[in-house]
């Protein structure tokens, strides 16, 4: 590919100092131990054990071990040099039923990692919600129902209590995009519900168990606590400027970014998502205060970004429906509501492993679009990587030069976005290691070690090699 299509340096380029470098990872993704030390079944072990669900069958009963394994994963860590790791904490293994008291044996676990990290030199950065929703909680009608961030909030106080002594950073909710509308809009994630209304519903509670959550924290922390979330925004191009594409683009603009970052950073909901969506909701669970809550104040906004979208408006010549080409599985059900006449495309060029297009200018674009957006809230990269089919050699090495280049062009691309005014402050690289990657099971590998799935030996990639060195230098080199 070209530099401009990478976003490649043609010389090396240092980062700022005390830049955050960072891998980062999801308890169900990697933890195991399914029915351990009280732990109850969250949405997502009642849907990969859902026969069709998940590809081959694949749960996250034992991932990778790392709850048994978790001292030897820090140790990892700290011998590639990564100074910080954003880790999830396991909803049901806390708080079982997600109400009451929390199980201290699970609480004890993250009490150890915390230490553990901390003792190598390692920055904790805790995300309180990885769509692991306790079941329990889904079967009193889950994230659509308004109680959810209600028990939300007060699972958030339970971990301030037992770890605010030792970690700064806190992020309530990661991708609430994802939770809403690939769980209960086109149900290619747990918990697997296709119902658009409930999809927008679950959007603003989760927004709301945000706000609830940022308050009970802020009550219970140390003044030096840095408050958090984890958005996924979109990169969303027009196809073409002509009128009906631009008015594609601006649909899904509200559906995939504004419907969080609006209330989030600004304390209210875009104007045209209601018109667009009015057919489906008057939006009457949006209650009085509700949006003041929202909006509570950040330390830091988390950026999570894999590859952009291009849209337009749907003809009859279009070749799949829309929901099919937006990267997110295939379902008969959209995860976008009222955007039906909006049309995804891939555009030519090289893609990862997950079929998703490698385009590092739409990080570059995000940074400098939230850095103008919310002025002095600083921002993290707190997802960014990519799957390929990584094998080891004849001699046990795994070498993912693929990986090496995805990386440096998106590196070059944050780079560039704090050459350009963006307050960006870390990266956090997806992921640690290989794990259970949702839907797709097994068989997409994001780590930067490989992970031999049937004896849990862990090996670090070159890419992990080569991260491991930028994080001990802050220097990015040339290609």
């Amino acid at each position: 590919m070209s530099e401009s299509a990478t976003g490649s340096a043609s010389a090396s380029v240092s980062f700022p100092p005390g830049f955050l470098w960072g891998t980062a990872t999801a308890a169900y993704q990697i933890e195991g131990a399914a029915q351990e030390g009280g732990r109850t079944p969250s949405i997502w072990d009642t849907f990969s054990h859902t026969p069709g669900r998940v590809e081959n069958g694949d749960t996250g009963d034992v991932a990778v071990d790392h709850f048994h394994r978790s001292a030897d994963d820090v140790r990892m860590m700290a011998e590639l040099g990564v100074n910080a790791y954003r880790f999830s904490v396991s909803w049901s293994r806390v708080q079982p039923t997600g109400r009451g008291p929390a199980v201290q044996r699970g609480l004890d676990f993250y009490r150890q990692l915390v230490d553990d990290l901390l003792a190598h030199g390692i920055t904790p950065a805790l995300t309180l919600y990885h769509w692991d929703l306790p079941q329990e909680l889904e079967a009193a009608g889950g994230w659509p129902e308004r109680d959810t961030a209600s028990r939300f909030a007060d699972y958030a106080r339970i971990l301030a209590d037992a770890l605010g002594d030792r970690v700064v950073h806190w992020i309530t909710l990661n991708e609430p995009w994802c939770s809403a509308f690939l769980g209960y809009g086109s149900g290619v994630h747990a918990p697997g519900r296709s119902d658009p209304v409930a999809a927008l519903r679950a959007a603003h509670h989760l927004n709301l168990g945000h706000g609830l959550a940022a308050q009970a924290l802020r009550g219970a922390l140390p003044a030096r606590a840095q408050l958090a979330v984890s958005l996924n925004p979109s990169a969303v191009r027009a196809k073409t400027q002509s009128p009906a594409d631009l008015d594609a683009r601006r649909r899904i603009d509200a559906l995939a970014n504004r419907v969080f970052s609006d209330p989030m950073l600004h304390g209210s909901y875009p104007g045209d998502l209601f018109e667009d969506t009015a057919r489906l909701t008057d939006w009457s669970f949006v209650h009085g205060d509700d949006l003041a809550v929202i909006r509570h104040p950040l330390d830091w906004l988390g950026i999570n970004y894999y590859t952009p979208a291009v849209v337009s408006a749907a003809t009859d010549s279009d070749d799949a429906p829309a929901e099919r080409n937006d990267g997110h599985n295939s379902s008969e059900h959209s995860p976008w509501p009222g955007a039906d006449s909006v049309a995804f495309h891939r555009p030519p060029g090289d893609v990862t492993d997950m079929g998703w297009p490698i385009d590092p200018s739409g990080l570059h674009d995000l940074l400098m679009r939230y850095s103008r957006e919310a002025p002095g809230l600083p921002l993290m990269v707190t997802e960014n990587g990519a799957a390929y089919p990584d094998k080891p050699a004849a001699d046990g090495s795994v070498h993912d030069p693929e990986r090496i280049a995805y990386l440096h062009a998106h590196l070059a691309a944050v780079h560039r976005a704090i050459a350009d005014g963006a307050d960006v402050r870390g990266y956090f690289l997806w992921s640690l290691m290989d794990n259970f990657e949702w839907a797709y099971g097994y068989g997409k590998r994001f780590g930067a070690v490989y992970v031999d799935y049937e004896t849990q030996a862990r090996t670090p990639k070159s890419s992990a090699r080569w991260y491991g060195q930028l994080a001990r230098t802050g220097v990015l080199p040339s290609m």
